[in-house]
């Protein structure tokens, strides 16, 4: 494919993108059978919802989206336990997760319990002393003490320590890749399990626990009573989707869609209190959900205290909620530190090894285990290729994977346990985590490679930038910016659209904030405003400050910026590439 706007190595070294012929014949049906603007019918189209689907896909709503949580194998055992533990006034605990999936979870199953005047036990795993998911010592503990566990996004592959839980019933809600053999208890309710038929594998642990309480509530109606409210829950499964990458497809952008609306009220006071902390000062979108509140929440699983999470999105306690915020807001800012030095080490150790092979990895002494699946996410960002970071502490190194779309990561590392190439891995098709000794590292790494090369990872350049189409200053609208937020929510699986704004000249240009920098472009006819965050980090920055008046092509996302009162249309600058 030629080279979009023929720009084949930008400012940043990337080569540029653009719809296929097929996307531009499907987004000129769209503006003519649909009655939309060139700009969405080009995100639309790129999503390929035809026109004829597109008044639907605009509108997203559970009532046609959301599945029968009958569908999904175990549901029925898994349902009437939590009703029969309830009715008997069961000593419930839950097992979660230390990341944001895991704490919105157990956060929805306190909230659903509490509303039914019933508490319940958290329990979350110190990410370092005990390591994700259920162990032998802290079940047979919650076992002593509890008639029932509810393990949330863990727990399919947890065989012994399950068995460990003598004396209580255990549960298991999640959604990671499952082995040939399934945990010995009540029921496993996982859309990847091998058996599972429903087609839900894309949801995340928190949708499959709103989906568990949607048949719980609907057997309460049918006995004559009534559940708590769920939807006012969907805030907890929007940030969870969002937060822990899954695909913003089908029933998932309903969820998300409605949560925000939920989460805009501002009636849980945990995602209040995180907003304010943050500095949030408007109504948040998906991007606030994955780079903004999500963080914050994972901070405690990362270097903190690993329950903070869900503490946090659980209480209903103003005060508390505030402190626990502000709690998890300074284990943010550690965590930045401690992630930006390991960044910037395995992006080195990364690159001296070669950015071409199917797979990106990194390992060292002492890097963090609760950063290196972050930045695992930025090497991925910045190679567009599945990325591995791992640190060693002695002979044992546990690492983190992301991938990027098409390629399913946790399964090949599954793949790489079930050879016997390092302890421990799993995960979903975005994410994965491993164990393995220094020994295992080359030959891991080595077939990990191998098997995502036959998936097809590494076909697209490793700094390839794909972009919607040309958009002029003058077209870049607050009206056009609300119409394709229309088309979300963004993230997995549904990018954030993507314009070039072609042959611009750059009025003014200033470094702002820490290595950001802010720009005026114009075509001559209309100007628009335009920031590039952390633009002096790399080659952008400097050669844009030192423009010479050059015809420029500016590439990034239209949104709006709101500031002192005032809304304009800003682009978020992602790159520029100097007009030929």
């Amino acid at each position: 494919m030629t080279a979009f706007l023929g720009v084949e190595s930008s400012l940043t070294g990337r080569r540029w993108t653009g719809p296929d012929l097929e996307t531009e014949r499907m987004a000129a049906a769209l503006v003519q059978q649909a009655a939309l603007p060139p700009a969405v019918a080009q995100v639309l189209a790129r999503q390929g919802v035809a026109p004829e689907a597109a008044s639907a896909y605009l509108a997203p709503t559970l009532r046609d989206l959301l599945p029968d949580p009958m569908t999904l194998k175990d549901m029925g055992p898994v349902a009437e336990r939590l009703l029969q533990a309830l009715d008997r006034s069961e000593r419930i605990a839950v097992f979660a997760d230390y990341d944001v999936d895991g704490g919105a979870s157990a956060a929805l199953l306190i909230d659903w319990f509490r509303t039914m005047g019933r508490k319940i036990t958290l329990y979350v795993p110190d990410r370092i002393d005990e390591g994700y998911g259920p162990n032998d010592e802290a079940m047979a503990a919650l076992a002593r003490d509890h008639d029932l566990i509810v393990c949330v996004d863990c727990g399919t592959l947890s065989h012994g320590p399950i068995a460990a839980a003598e004396g209580a019933d255990v549960v298991v809600l999640d959604h990671h890749l499952a082995g040939a053999e399934l945990p010995d208890c009540v029921g496993v309710v996982n859309p990847n399990r091998p058996d599972d038929t429903s087609g839900q594998g894309h949801l995340c642990a928190a949708a499959v626990v709103f989906l568990t309480l949607v048949e719980v509530n609907r057997r309460l109606k049918e006995s004559g009573r009534r559940g708590p409210d769920l939807m006012g829950m969907l805030d907890l499964v929007a940030l969870a989707t969002v937060a822990d990458v899954a695909p913003l497809t089908g029933v998932n952008r309903a969820l998300v869609r409605q949560g925000l609306k939920i989460m805009a009220q501002r009636g849980r006071p945990g995602l209040v209190a995180l907003s304010d902390v943050a500095g949030l000062d408007r109504a948040p979108d998906s991007y606030h959900l994955g780079y903004v509140l999500g963080p914050r929440v994972n901070a405690g699983g990362r270097i903190g205290q690993a329950d903070l999470g869900a503490r946090c999105l659980s209480t209903v306690d103003a005060a508390e909620a505030a402190r626990l915020a502000a709690e998890l807001d300074r284990l943010n800012g550690e965590r930045r530190e401690i992630e930006e030095a390991v960044r910037l080490a395995a992006m080195e150790a990364a690159e001296a090894r070669g950015t071409d092979a199917a797979l990106a990895w990194a390992a060292a002494d002492g890097w963090h285990p609760g950063v290196v699946g972050i930045v695992a996410s930025r090497l991925k960002e910045a190679l567009n290729r599945p990325s591995i970071v791992i640190g060693f502490d002695g002979d044992a190194g546990k690492g983190s994977g992301r991938s990027v779309a098409g390629i399913d990561l946790g399964a090949s590392v599954q793949k790489l346990m079930a050879e016997g190439l390092i302890e421990k891995g799993g995960g979903h098709r975005m994410a994965a985590g491993l164990s393995l000794t220094r020994d295992q590292l080359e030959p891991a790494m080595a077939r990990l490679t191998e098997l995502l090369a036959r998936q097809g990872a590494g076909e697209a350049g490793p700094r390839d930038l794909r972009l919607d189409g040309v958009l002029s200053p003058s077209a870049a609208t607050p009206d056009l910016v609300e119409s394709l937020e229309a088309a979300g929510p963004f993230g997995q699986g549904a990018p954030a659209p993507r314009f070039a704004l072609s042959d611009c000249r750059i009025t003014h240009a200033r470094e702002v904030g820490q290595g950001h920098l802010k720009i005026t472009a114009t075509d001559g006819a209309a100007r628009i405003d335009a920031i590039a965050f952390r633009a002096f980090d790399g080659p952008l920055g400097a050669a844009l400050s030192a423009h010479n008046g050059q015809l420029v092509h500016l590439a990034g996302r239209i949104e709006l910026n709101h500031f002192r009162g005032e809304t304009r249309v800003q682009l978020t600058l992602d790159d520029a590439a100097f007009a030929q």
